[in-house]
């Protein structure tokens, strides 16, 4: 008797869909602004819960941008958009600490000094890397604090005060400190140095507004010093301010020459050398890496497009696309992708990559095939990539990235030393790292020819065991070294500065001491190039095997 019954229901169920179906065919639909209007509409009357019409505005507009599917297009809160313009700018009102949110162990996070920039309150504070800030004025940090908060915190109005608590392992009273707020610089070259014989190195961490104006400085101070070529290091310069990129490009390159050419939604635009070049124009070498990225690209690819530079390294980022910031009401902005840009022989160096849900950019086809990331190329494999050529009629390479004229990849830690920092290193990081910045800030008077003794390795080895680092038998063989290693690169930058430390330590920079071998050997920018043709094609021509 149920079975009529059930039959009838499904039947009137049934009539609305196929009712439907006819209609969509009948009369196909058309997205309008009304569309809109009405979700807007019924959202913020029949939503579950009560939203402030700000909140839905915000959300419909980071939405729009969301479904752009663009990694590098987002709607900028008003202090999203304040954090954004200090960081291009490149001067803040602060203490003068880089600060580094880390897990810990048992749950949650602390926060963590990683750096601390010279001339400022915290230098001048005894604020040491590995400190863990504890309490900024009121506010007590709590295992889930986050970052942005506490960076906040700091950051205030020139002249004013700041009170901040911190924990140092090994010093069982919490120290308390009060700083006076001071204009931060954040340099886009940290220092200068020269290395090997008369070499200069101009370490280039960003493009902010300052960059060109301290380019142009160092160089010119390094010539003056008798310097006979140049190294511009552009690894781990993840970019900046574009025009600034335009104006280092400048100091290298010849009155209009083309640096780099964007095409958009608007009419082609094409980007040339102004009259700002530096008077004397040493052999130049470009270092990259897998984290030289936008602003960065736009100067290793002019620079090795126009033959003025031998790029050395390995392979850049691959960023080709332009963002551009748009200022907007309250406060928020909005920075879209308005372009893509292409080197001055026409290559697009682009990687397309996908924002994971855990919020990291990886490259689509390493999401897709388990692909080998360009950055890992060889010699040979490099090859394979689309060619075009540059003023001279050398090679240079397209298809993801500023591939280097000469691959030089860093050194890797052995087997047993990776062992090592994953068993001892890696669970009591914060320990370890700040344990061997007090020694190290305790030795900082030693003299200029220091050496490592094994007292020294002795009592950091006491002192590490103290603050819970303990390191096993199976791990004994490989520590003298790293912990002679760890302590003198650190010992070194208190006593030498960040230069002195560079030109003590260079034979642990593989690339960098590459470099200055070419440069020591070609004393003008053909030869240099001549000199990498013949490495790149010696290295191909052994068939060295590629890894996947």
């Amino acid at each position: 008797m149920l079975r009529p019954r059930t039959a009838a229901v499904a039947s009137l169920l049934l009539l609305p869909m196929i009712g439907g179906g006819f209609l969509l065919q009948s009369a196909p639909y058309r997205t309008t602004p009304r569309l809109f209007d009405q979700v807007l509409s019924i959202v913020a009357s029949r939503y579950v819960d009560s939203l402030q019409s700000s909140s839905i505005f915000e959300k419909a507009a980071k939405g729009l941008v969301r479904e752009l599917n663009d990694p590098y297009s987002e709607l900028l809160a008003p202090k999203a958009n304040e954090e954004f313009n200090r960081n291009i700018g490149g001067r803040y009102g602060g203490v003068g600490m880089l600060l580094e949110a880390q897990k810990m162990p048992g749950g949650g996070t602390r926060i963590v000094v990683a750096r601390v920039f010279p001339h400022t309150p915290a230098e001048e504070g005894g604020v040491l890397e590995g400190d863990v800030i504890t309490k900024v004025d009121s506010m007590t940090l709590m295992p889930d604090v986050v970052i942005d908060s506490v960076s906040n915190a700091l950051r205030g109005k020139i002249g004013t005060q700041v009170h901040v608590t911190y924990a140092r392992p090994g010093i069982p009273d919490l120290i308390k400190l009060t700083f006076s707020r001071a204009q931060v610089h954040v340099p886009a070259v940290a220092y200068t140095t020269m290395v090997g014989d008369h070499i200069g190195y101009i370490p280039l961490q960003t493009f902010n507004e300052n960059t060109a104006e301290e380019v142009e400085t160092a160089a010119k101070s390094l010539m003056a010093q008798g310097a006979k070529g140049l190294v511009l290091d552009l690894r781990d310069n993840g970019g900046g301010i574009v025009d600034q990129s335009l104006a280092v490009a400048s100091l290298f390159l010849k009155d209009n020459q083309s640096i780099v050419s964007v095409r958009g939604r608007t009419p082609d635009e094409i980007d040339r050398a102004s009259k700002e070049h530096l008077a004397s124009q040493p052999p130049l070498v470009v270092l990259t890496d897998g984290q030289t990225a936008s602003a960065s690209e736009i100067v290793a690819g002019a620079l090795q497009d126009h033959d003025r530079a031998l790029v050395l390294g390995t392979t850049s980022f691959g960023k080709g696309l332009v963002q551009s910031v748009f200022p907007l009401d309250a406060g928020y902005a909005l920075k879209i992708t308005t372009g893509k840009w292409y080197t001055p022989s026409g290559r697009s160096i682009h990687r397309d990559r996908t924002l994971t849900a855990d919020g990291r950019l990886v490259e689509t086809k390493l999401l897709a095939n388990a692909a080998k990331p360009d950055s890992q190329e060889t010699e040979a494999s490099k090859k394979a990539k689309p060619t075009f050529k540059s003023d001279a009629g050398r090679i240079v390479y397209g298809g993801g990235g500023i591939t280097p004229d000469v691959i030089v990849a860093d050194d890797t830690l052995s087997v047993a030393e990776q062992d090592f920092y994953r068993a001892v290193v890696i669970p009591k990081s914060q320990a370890w790292f700040t344990t061997l910045n007090t020694y190290a800030f305790e030795l900082k008077n030693s003299p200029k020819n220091f050496t490592v003794t094994p007292e020294w390795r002795a009592e950091l080895r006491r002192r590490l065991t103290a603050a819970g680092v303990t390191i096993d038998a199976k791990n004994e063989a490989v520590a003298p070294k790293l912990l002679d290693r760890e302590l003198d690169r650190r010992v070194a930058r208190l006593v030498l500065g960040d230069g002195g430390a560079k030109q003590r330590n260079l034979s642990d920079d593989r690339p960098l001491s590459r470099a200055v071998d070419l440069l020591t050997s070609a004393h003008t920018q053909p030869a240099l190039l001549a000199a990498g043709q013949l490495i790149s094609s010696t290295t191909s021509a052994t068939k060295v095997p590629v890894k996947h």
